[in-house]
């Protein structure tokens, strides 16, 4: 389960896929078992979330790491990288930024 508190110390990791609208499905399954089967038994993964857009030209992935280190060995892996490498050939072009949280606000 996602935590959104800033003093976690999470690595955020958020990519944008951009994507026909007719292969956002499919992108959106080759993720999602990329997660299942892989990224979630890594050492430091903590959550992932799946997000497509109304219009079905953008896929997301949030994901969230314990450390950076974590993060970095996770994408050095060639292992992992398959599943990345699928994930962008499915993609017109994709985007991953490492945030950290620095603020959450919630419903008074």
């Amino acid at each position: 389960m996602v935590t959104l508190d800033p003093r976690s110390g999470y690595v955020v990791l958020i990519n944008t896929f951009t994507v026909q609208p007719d292969k956002a499905e499919e992108l959106l399954r080759i993720l999602s078992r990329a997660t299942e089967h892989g990224m979630r038994h890594r050492p430091g993964f903590v959550s992932a979330n799946l997000h497509v857009s109304r219009d079905r030209r953008y896929v997301t992935n949030y994901a969230q790491w314990s450390s950076q280190a974590d993060l970095d060995a996770m994408m050095s892996d060639p292992a992992a990288r398959v599943h990345m490498g699928e994930a962008a050939a499915m993609a017109d072009s994709f985007e991953p930024i490492y945030y950290e949280l620095r603020q959450s606000h919630s419903a008074a």
